[in-house]
């Protein structure tokens, strides 16, 4: 088809763009640094604003105690902050922070680090920094999340197929149409139930709490998803007052794009385009981008659809069809790049993020997909060049013109192209020149093309092709669905830039796990700053119960193979309880191979390597 031939479109963003989490930017105390006195405060600033949770501050003491604290705000009324109050005397040793907050986009991002009072503490337990959730509650919603795209692409894409291409027998979409409104509304209805334990990464029986949906319905999401609710109430209310109509005025079909503009800025004023740079624009291309996608594929489907259960159908809504796809596709094409651009911020992160690296993946699919609408494409000229449908009267009435033989061919004049019969609806036939669109008159009512039955051929052809391409074009639908998972490459790059204050970079912790002979254990290794230049060590020995272990000797060496520099040994002390330096200079950035050597007796000892990345 050619909507297809031109699907950059999804190489450069569907309905599930660029994703805009916040990214955390900075945490004051710094994450890995030792404090002379205790902090009054723990604050963390992000690349966007944040909602804040009732739990969003978890604190832990060198115990693993919980500390109590104030509830979670924002530092200084801004809202790219959020904040938590101390209590006056927390001791010493190293504290744990866990946290979770909700980006603008709508997506919860969660993380921890950890701070020190005195010195860190020997036996402090390894932080986990992935996000804490209920695997099952983040699984539904997002499956939701999914399918309330994927209903509102058939429903808006095949009212619109419906209203604008006419097709012969819309009776035959009316099944799509329902499907399409009723999935969209239980698609609706989780999202709004599931949204506070999705927020909070709680199991899904926080759903029903009492205080779940109107908690819920206080935040901009849940403003969102209730207003699409209603639109949705509103949107069967006005299908079925034009059900059974073969014929749209202009008041229906501005009714109808209000509607769908509508449902369109639930998704944008709540999600991706609501966060980063230029948001009117991206909130304006979000909306533009979601409906061409709808009308591509839900008409996609349509036609498919058509072509199957329509054996009446002519080439004028194939016609019609493919001028209204060109028409989405170059919105999406313009939307999509902007929205890459958007997203990516520099060709760096393009090969050097995840977010880059997936859409190189859609790069490959959609050059299968090009392929795809080439061929759906040929089919479609064949078939408006053939008109198989196009009985004698409407021929005659197109500027056809009767032979000696007594066949009809049609001719378009000068002006007229493929597909259209001068009136500017598509409805006629062009001659190709080959023969193929002479009709046998017969007795006048006969309406069969002289010669191979060429019209069943380009039928099935079509058919073909379309059902390859819808199927090809989901495929990249589900590959675009990562990217709303994942941190776009601008904001991963501004993330990098500045997630450490300057002259407190963040630690390097390394877990080294051994064995010798039955026995075993683990070592955790603290680089500060793990950058370039001087570093302290710090090696902790633990047994294979988890327990603090002491050992007669512990060996670190750090090679750089790349360079030819190494083995560059730490020359670590036993500083009673851990082994450390603080000499340690690793003078060129790069993935160095750091050895652990543990001897646990005079005679046993194993030597395991590890890679660590050292940057400037």
């Amino acid at each position: 088809m050619l909507l297809g031939s031109l699907l950059v479109l999804l190489l450069l963003g569907t309905a599930g763009t660029a994703s805009a989490h916040a990214a955390l930017e900075s945490t004051d105390p710094a994450d890995g640094s030792v404090l002379k006195s205790a902090p009054r405060t723990v604050t963390l600033t992000f690349s966007e604003s944040v909602a804040l949770l009732d739990d969003s501050f978890r604190v832990y003491d060198p115990d693993n105690r919980r500390v109590r604290t104030s509830s979670a705000h924002h530092a200084k009324d801004a809202g790219d902050t959020a904040s938590v109050t101390l209590p006056a005397k927390l001791g010493t040793g190293t504290f744990t922070v866990a946290w979770r907050v909700v980006s603008a986009d709508s997506h919860p991002v969660s993380g921890a680090f950890t701070f020190s009072i005195g010195k860190p503490s020997a036996t402090t337990t390894p932080i986990a920094t992935a996000p804490t959730e209920d695997p099952l509650t983040a699984s539904l919603y997002d499956i939701a999340r999914y399918f309330a795209y994927i209903a509102a692409a058939l429903l808006i894409g095949t009212a619109t197929f419906v209203a604008l291409c006419r097709p012969p027998n819309p009776s035959v979409l009316n099944k799509p149409i329902l499907m399409g409104w009723w999935t969209l509304l239980a698609a609706t209805v989780v999202l709004l139930i599931l949204r506070a334990p999705y927020e909070a990464g709680t199991g899904l029986a926080t759903a029903f709490e009492p205080s779940a949906i109107p908690k819920t319905l206080t935040s901009r999401p849940g403003l969102a998803l209730a207003a699409r609710v209603l639109l949705i109430a509103a949107t069967a209310f006005f299908l079925l007052r034009l059900r059974g109509r073969e014929r749209f005025g202009r008041v229906a079909l501005g009714t109808g794009a209000v509607l769908a503009v509508g449902l369109a800025l639930t998704w944008a004023s709540a999600e991706h385009a609501s966060a980063g740079i230029q948001v009117p624009v991206a909130m304006t291309s979000a909306v533009l981008h979601l409906l061409a996608m709808s009308v591509w594929l839900g008409g996609l489907t349509a036609l498919l659809t058509v072509l199957y259960r329509s054996p009446d159908l002519d080439a004028a809504p194939v016609a019609r069809f493919s001028r209204l796809a060109f028409a989405s596709v170059t919105v999406l094409v313009v939307t999509g790049v902007y929205q890459s651009w958007r997203g990516l911020g520099s060709w760096n992160a393009l090969t050097g993020t995840s977010y880059g690296r997936i859409l190189l993946v859609k790069l490959g699919a959609v050059v299968l997909l090009l392929a795809v609408a080439g061929w759906s494409r040929q089919w479609t000229g064949r078939m408006v060049g053939a008109d198989v449908r196009l009985r004698v009267p409407e021929l005659v009435r197109a500027g056809a013109a009767t032979g000696a033989d007594g066949a009809v061919t049609v001719s378009t004049g000068a002006g007229a192209g493929a597909g259209d019969d001068g009136d500017g609806d598509g409805e006629g036939a062009s001659n190709p020149g080959d023969g193929s669109q002479e009709q046998d008159r017969g007795d006048g009512s006969q309406n069969r093309y002289r010669g191979d039955g060429s019209q069943d051929r380009y039928r099935r052809g079509l058919r073909r092709s379309v059902l390859f391409e819808v199927g090809v074009g989901v495929v990249v639908l589900v590959i675009t669905t990562l990217l709303t998972n994942t941190l776009p490459g601008r904001a991963a790059a501004d993330a990098q830039q500045t997630a450490t204050p300057a002259g407190i970079p963040a630690a390097s912790v390394t877990i080294v796990p051994f064995r010798v002979g039955n026995a075993g254990g683990k070592v955790q290794i603290t680089l500060d700053p793990g950058r370039v230049g001087l570093n302290s060590v710090e090696a902790v020995v633990y047994g294979p119960d988890g327990g603090f272990a002491t050992v007669p000797e512990l060996r670190l060496s750090f090679t750089l193979a790349a360079q030819k520099i190494g083995p560059l040994d730490a020359d670590v002390k036993d500083e009673g309880g851990y082994w450390g330096t603080n000499s340690l200079n690793l003078p060129i950035a790069g993935t160095w191979t750091m050895k652990v050597t543990v001897r646990t007796t005079d005679v046993d000892q194993v030597s395991v390597s590890r890679q660590v990345r050292i940057v400037r």
